[in-house]
């Protein structure tokens, strides 16, 4: 069922193992031409726009676009009690975790009357995606949301494909999540059009456009992001989830299946991957891997998604190997489940989250461990991190110099901007010390 890769006799350098790690085939500049239509079309016709291809790709027609402040109120107040309770729980764990993350203003002194405030401000608005095709995401609206109240974003949308099931509503689960969190501002608009709108407004339906993008999708999505991305602001590129997990003989073999399978239930082309030193453990894997997969709730998923090219047992030399392979696929998701995982992870340099020890699953960060779940894949954790706090916030230099200050520096500034032929920049400084001045 899952493919196995064996790297025990080979030595990689680094480039040489990024071209050979399994990932699942999704062309994003194919996806452009697609995605550009779209958004043009939003750009042009608005909100007929939106309604004609949510009839069109998502098999219903809303009713209307913007949501009614009084539905989100009537999701709250029907929602599960245990689901509220856990959406409590994560929003008040993501919270705490987010304002750790919050930077403090610094003042760097140069001397008398000579100081450069570090300061961070927020953006003043941002468009929020939650995705709402194979599964259903309150968790995601969690995970948008907090770091952005966090960082003080004033003026928050979120957007949401209308769903059939529910006459062309937003999902009422995702609906409540909102409405826990004191979101009022919601449109059942999916797909790159939303992504369009929220970068560009839609003033038919009181849309702003937005400075920020956020929030996990498809390859159409993930297109529309980059074609918007100057317009906006954006996170990263989502694709597809991902599990890496590093594990030697001493780890639990269903732990390990367990984990695979509960990402790869996500979507055909999840990725999940097994990184071990130990060819007997690697055997126990698949046949546990073998057994969940028959009984998984989406059996079938589950199966494609393990018997793709993106997922794969990899049999490596030591551990060593196997911290230097994660590095080279820089997953969404990392596990660690050895016998000394702090000694692995010290050799880990990218990956958008970490799990360490067999009792931290990624379903712990899906929802309550208080980490963020929006996380970079396609191998974009070796340059980019997950969402968090600081995605919002813009770090600004503030410049403080009185006449004292900026005459100790006076001689140095006309030398450097004499050496750069630039001789005004130097005369703007001098100007102040001439006689009357």
């Amino acid at each position: 069922m899952i493919q196995t890769i064996d790297l025990r006799d080979v030595q990689l350098g680094r480039a040489d193992l990024a071209q050979i790690v399994p990932r699942a085939v999704m062309d994003v500049a194919a996806a452009s031409d697609i995605a550009a239509t779209l958004i043009g079309d939003v750009r042009s016709r608005g909100e007929d726009a939106l309604l004609e291809q949510a009839e069109r790709l998502d098999g219903v027609r809303p009713e209307r676009i913007h949501i009614h402040a009084e539905e989100i109120g009537r999701a709250v107040r029907a929602l599960d009690p245990a689901v509220r309770e856990a959406l409590e729980g994560a929003i008040e764990r993501v919270t705490l975790a987010s304002e750790a993350q919050l930077p403090k203003a610094t003042v760097t002194n140069f001397g008398e009357g000579a100081q450069v405030i570090q300061r961070w401000q927020p953006v003043a608005r941002v468009g929020l995606y939650v995705p709402g095709g194979k599964a259903v995401y309150p968790s995601s609206v969690v995970m948008n949301v907090v770091p952005a109240q966090v960082a003080g974003v004033a003026s928050i949308a979120l957007a949401s494909p209308a769903q059939k099931a529910f006459d062309g509503r937003v999902h009422p689960v995702v609906l409540a999540a909102a409405g826990l969190l004191g979101i009022d501002e919601v449109y059942a608009m999916g797909g790159a059009g939303a992504i369009g709108a929220l970068a560009y407004g839609v003033p038919a339906i009181d849309l702003d456009p937005v400075q920020v993008i956020t929030g996990p999708g498809n390859v159409y999505v993930a297109a529309a992001k980059r074609l918007v991305r100057g317009a906006a602001g954006i996170d990263a590129e989502a694709g597809p989830t991902e599990i890496v997990v590093i594990a030697d003989a001493t780890a639990n073999a269903r732990f390990v299946a367990a984990d695979l399978v509960s990402q790869a239930e996500h979507d055909e082309l999840a990725a999940a991957v097994l990184v071990t030193d130990s060819e007997e453990f690697a055997q126990r894997v698949r046949v546990e891997l073998e057994a969940l997969a028959a009984v998984a709730h989406h059996s079938a998923r589950v199966r494609e998604a393990l018997g793709g090219v993106q997922s794969a047992i990899v049999l490596v030399a030591d551990l060593g190997a196997a911290a230097a392979f994660s590095n080279a696929y820089g997953p969404e998701h990392l596990e660690i489940q050895t016998a000394e995982p702090g000694a692995v992870l010290d050799l880990i340099d990218s990956a958008g989250a970490i799990f360490l020890g067999e009792n931290s699953p990624v379903s712990l960060g899906d929802y309550l461990a208080g980490s963020n779940h929006v996380l970079p894949t396609g191998g974009q954790s070796r340059f980019s991190s997950g969402l968090g706090t600081y995605t919002f916030l813009r770090p600004q230099q503030v410049i403080s110099y009185d006449r004292a200050g900026l005459k100790e520096v006076e001689e140095r500034i006309v030398a450097l901007s004499n050496a750069e032929d630039l001789p005004a920049h130097g005369a703007a400084v001098s100007v102040r010390f001439e006689p009357g001045a």
